[in-house]
């Protein structure tokens, strides 16, 4: 039996060659954040919703949109795959957990709206983005920097 694969090169994976979230991505603020709980706070007040257990979900909603928006940034640095050095001393790439933490703190969050009943919260643009955003509206392109 003949190995004539011995002489084909594995292609190997850079982060360079890995795409990354969009330097564009809207990071959030303490202003934002305050936004969003106001906004939280006048659906579940026209819902007549009120309480301790409404005034929990809606401080863990927020605890996870930060919690989301340092998991974005862990992602914009290192990217999907990152390389590292084994106990061997051998560079090896290795799947960045952030991106499957991100995924299941986007479902705690889409599950806290749904458990509130409200719609999920928007966070208005800046006079700077205004612009921008009228004009992504007017064309229908929409995207994640025009939401949360």
């Amino acid at each position: 039996m003949e190995r004539g694969d011995s002489n084909v090169k594995k292609k190997k994976t850079s982060n360079s060659n890995i795409k990354k979230y969009p330097n564009t991505i809207k990071k959030l603020t303490e202003k934002d954040l305050s936004a969003i709980a106001d906004d939280i706070s006048d659906q579940l007040i026209q819902l007549s919703k009120f309480g301790k257990y409404y005034d929990d979900l809606v401080n863990e909603y927020l605890s996870l949109l930060t919690i989301r928006e340092a998991l974005k940034q862990d992602i914009q640095t290192q990217g999907v795959r990152y390389k590292f050095t084994n106990g061997n001393g051998k560079e090896q790439e290795k799947a960045n957990e952030s991106v499957t933490s991100l995924i299941k703190i986007e479902q705690i969050l889409l599950k806290i709206v749904n458990d509130l009943g409200i719609n999920q919260p928007f966070v208005k643009p800046s006079q700077n983005d205004s612009s921008q955003t009228k004009n992504n509206i007017a064309s229908g392109d929409l995207n994640e920097e025009d939401l949360l």
